[in-house]
């Protein structure tokens, strides 16, 4: 199933080997390595160069004085690696109570959050920590497990986003997430195929854990979130995800060829700088 674009769907790559994590599997990676290698040849571009040596030597005059010191420091290119680790989020004594919040809010808090959700649980899902919210949702709980009805607000967008992809992972649950939790449309309707051929991978091993987040867009009717997801403990990528406000309550939108993100790749963060740091554990 080909929920981040570049999987080539094929059984073949796999056979015989561990089946690597859904980030990985779907091109998740693969296409962060890409990114950050255009960004380290860039660096070596612009580091490499002598820094005494101009890239065109001026020509000497008598009534010029040239300086008699010059400088001595080297630049040094910044660690690759984030640094800046977000403390867990505080947690209350249990999860919240379902039919209350959520998208039954009444006039939720409309401005873009600027600092992590207080009041927030997490709860594993397979082996990912996804947030749950008295206020923001999920405030419904479904015979299979899924989640949903999540606050008419950007913050609610945020948790369904979270929540949808953390139980999407879940092999038990992909199919009922698809069916529920993804708007309808051509991107579904391939996922809803795909899904059918190629089942979810378990992923005991995969330490991905969501970290941060940003909302870019956001409207009564549509909201665009970056995800930030440590997908160890020196890489962070981030997922552009886009809701729509459908049938009372925030749902994934798919592109045309069944994935998150379609054309757009994943960001490969150097640091969450510009980001709302929100993780479990």
């Amino acid at each position: 199933m080909g929920l981040f674009s570049g999987d080539s769907g094929s059984k073949d790559d796999d056979a015989g080997g561990e089946a690597p994590g859904l980030w990985q599997e779907r091109g998740f990676v693969a296409s962060a390595i890409v990114v950050g290698a255009v960004v380290v040849c860039l660096l070596v571009w612009f580091f490499a160069r002598d820094p005494g040596t101009p890239a065109t030597q001026p020509t000497a005059s008598p009534s010029v004085v040239e300086p008699t010191e010059q400088p001595t420091g080297e630049p040094t290119v910044p660690p690759a690696t984030p640094t800046d680790e977000p403390t867990p989020t505080s947690t209350p004594s249990g999860p919240p109570a379902s039919g209350r919040g959520g998208c039954y809010t009444k006039n939720p808090d409309q401005g873009r959050p600027r600092v992590a959700p207080s009041g927030v649980t997490w709860q594993f899902e397979a082996n990912m920590l996804i947030p749950l919210q008295q206020e923001g949702g999920p405030a419904v709980t479904d015979e299979s497990g899924v989640l949903s009805c999540f606050a008419h607000s950007p913050t609610g967008a945020v948790l369904a986003a979270m929540v949808t992809l953390g139980q999407i992972r879940n092999p038990e649950l992909t199919d009922r997430v698809l069916a529920a939790r993804i708007a309808p449309g051509p991107g579904r309707n391939r996922a809803i195929s795909e899904a059918r051929v190629t089942r979810t991978p378990r992923n005991e091993g995969d330490a991905s854990q969501f970290t941060g987040f940003k909302v870019i867009d956001y409207t009564k009717d549509r909201a665009i979130v970056y995800i930030a997801v440590r997908l160890d403990s020196q890489k962070i990528a981030a997922l552009p995800v886009t809701l729509t406000w459908s049938r009372g309550d925030w749902r994934i939108v798919l592109q045309e060829d069944g994935s998150f993100n379609g054309s757009v790749q994943p960001d490969v963060l150097r640091s969450l700088d510009g980001y709302i740091r929100f993780r479990g554990a």
